[in-house]
């Protein structure tokens, strides 16, 4: 990945308020659950400087390495609650949209596990992250420890 602007630098006013918008929308529902989707929607979109980030504050905030070893199969993996597989299924569909719509399972699992307000921000949160992908990859974006990094060869 190659550096090639520092959008925060460039339209401080926008991205500014895309950090609020991005902050209170984390902040809106569990930050194991919010972790998880930051990180399943980063893997799709192969976004490494949001895995790296994202895997990091997860284990700072208690996650296991186990689960997020396993977030890329949580189909298969027993360690997610029912509530945690339903994120990650609802992450996918919305991240992957080109694919197909969400079916009918998929909105059952979310009226099964999340009122409807969660879903929203749900929602919301895979918008805010997929965004964040696009910046970062867009624009070869790395931070490490919160400071944009812009060495050589990335």
């Amino acid at each position: 990945m190659t550096f090639k602007l520092d959008p925060f630098k460039a339209a401080p006013a926008i991205m500014s308020s895309w950090m609020e918008a991005s902050t209170r929308i984390s902040a809106s529902l569990e930050a194991s659950l919010i972790n998880l989707v930051k990180v399943r929607a980063s893997q799709i979109n192969g976004c490494a400087n949001c895995i790296n980030m994202h895997t990091e504050e997860a284990r700072n905030s208690g996650e296991t390495e186990q689960r997020l070893y396993l977030l890329s199969a949580w189909r298969e993996a027993p360690c997610f609650s029912e509530r945690e597989r339903a994120a990650p299924g609802w992450t996918e569909s919305l991240t992957e949209l080109a694919k197909g719509v969400p079916g009918e399972a998929l909105h059952e699992a979310l009226d099964a596990h999340f009122s409807h307000e969660e879903q929203v921000k749900l929602t919301m949160m895979i918008n805010i992250i997929n965004g964040w992908n696009r910046i970062a990859v867009g624009f070869g974006l790395w931070y490490e420890s919160g400071k944009l990094v812009a060495a050589a060869g990335r």
